[in-house]
């Protein structure tokens, strides 16, 4: 065995505690209890004694200052340099987000804030010192009809998020679907293989008031379970405009389900569905990854200027009065239902954020590379095109596009889907545009990471 690198790893539980708040939709929600066990999963690679710490996190996202904080307290502990970071949540909606404060936030969850970043820094300690000698495969897989678009193309020319289960005035889905799943095996001398998987689709499946790593928790927990000695990770790809809805189900596709206040059909039982596929698609290449040498660990971090969505004067009305119902607790008055009125809340929200200015946000792209594969770590939502354009870089047999990694600034739609409108576009608080910036500047820093 040609063992070329060290690798290690660590897994941490974080449970939120009863009455800390869960995030992922405009209405307050305090955890209830855990279904399953949230956790920080990191490996870290080394290389002639360069290091990277790749660290995945469940839990809806974390603010960007926390994000900061979090990376700079781990490279004060370990020495680790701050870009060779790559800090990532898995963005279930069934668990919090970290350093977020809102007019939900209290003490208890300021309190669990600071304690997980601990347990973070911790995470990487533990990796460092579990490091043993390895060598890496990699090999590409399917998870299929578990990812749809969900933006929609409606009889009346709109174009609608989640329009809901068998809805008649569907036309057709609008956007690209990407059902890949990457697949990272590291053999290591004496001790459990581990797995990374990366697919890009939305943990958005479970609902209500319980705290749950979603389904990127049944990949690992399912695929661990059938393949023995193993320690399975999961990075969450560009997955800004799919997630778990078939608009238009058939036989027993609704197993396990029910719908909910946005006209979603969510269900635990389903989450474990898309675990189950997920999980089987590493499982098909595990035992056949083209395993292949490590020549050398870099990385790199630039920070990018993308246009600001501001909002025209005459838009502030509207916006204000629907902000002050949302305020007032009088959402149920206003004139939109299901995902509309979750729609048209966040596009009031960023509106009002925005209204004066900045013209320009930074914004920070993190790449990693591990011999012939990379990870690309974008701060925030991509949509599925921004993934696929990564992908294209030259000088890698594999990239792995990572969601909410090192920063959390919200959707990245690709240019037409501004004009065709929809939850993301609206919400955005950058112009048209940026996601074709995102692809261009990426791509440069992966290949510039080759020469």
């Amino acid at each position: 065995m040609n063992y070329d690198i060290k690798v290690g790893f660590s897994r941490v539980e974080i449970n939120p505690p009863i009455g800390a708040h869960l995030e992922g939709y405009f209405h307050e929600r305090k955890n209830e209890a855990i279904l399953d066990d949230l956790e920080i999963n990191t490996v870290v690679v080394e290389k002639d004694g360069a290091r990277v710490a790749l660290i995945s996190i469940d839990c809806e996202a974390a603010d960007t200052k926390y994000y900061e904080a979090t990376r700079e307290a781990i490279a004060s502990v370990t020495g680790l340099d701050k870009q060779a970071i790559l800090m990532h949540t898995t963005h279930t909606h069934v668990g919090p987000c970290f350093g977020r404060e809102n007019a939900y936030t209290t003490d208890l969850d300021r309190e669990y804030f600071s304690f997980t970043m601990k347990k973070i820094c911790d995470s990487v300690v533990y990796a460092i010192d579990d490091l043993k000698p390895a060598r890496m495969g990699i090999g590409f897989s399917k998870a299929e009809r578990v990812g749809f678009n969900r933006r929609y193309l409606m009889k009346d020319g709109t174009t609608k998020t989640n329009p809901g289960v068998n809805n008649p005035d569907i036309v057709r889905s609008i956007g690209l679907l990407d059902e890949r799943v990457n697949v990272i095996r590291f053999e290591r001398e004496n001790a459990e293989d581990i797995v990374i998987g990366n697919y890009g689709n939305h943990p958005d499946v479970i609902g209500n008031n319980k705290a749950s790593a979603d389904w990127p928790g049944f990949t690992r927990r399912i695929f661990e379970r059938a393949v023995e000695n193993t320690k399975c990770v999961f990075f969450n790809g560009a997955q800004g405009d799919i997630n778990h809805v078939n608009v238009k189900p058939v036989g027993g596709d609704l197993n396990g389900m029910f719908n909910d206040f946005d006209d979603v059909t969510r269900g635990y039982a389903h989450s474990r569905h898309i675990g189950n596929v997920v999980a089987g698609a590493l499982m098909s290449v595990y035992e056949k990854v083209e395993f292949m040498p490590v020549d050398e660990i870099k990385f790199n971090e630039q920070v990018i200027q993308v246009a600001s969505n501001m909002p025209k004067p005459e838009e502030m009305e509207e916006a204000r009065y629907i902000k002050k119902m949302m305020d007032e607790g009088r959402r149920d008055e206003l004139p939109y239902k299901g995902m509309m009125l979750t729609t048209m809340m966040a596009d009031a929200g960023r509106k009002i954020r925005l209204e004066h200015g900045p013209e320009f946000f930074p914004m920070n792209l993190t790449a990693i590379k591990i011999g012939p594969i990379a990870f690309m770590g974008i701060p925030g939502e991509p949509f599925t095109g921004i993934g696929m354009g990564l992908k294209e870089a030259k000088g890698f047999k594999m990239v792995c596009p990572t969601c909410l990694t090192n920063g959390s600034r919200g959707y990245f739609p690709m240019k037409d889907s501004y004009d065709e409108g929809g939850y993301e576009a609206r919400s955005s608080s950058y112009k048209a545009g940026v996601a074709e910036t995102i692809i261009e500047e990426g791509v440069k820093i992966l290949e510039g990471l080759v020469k």
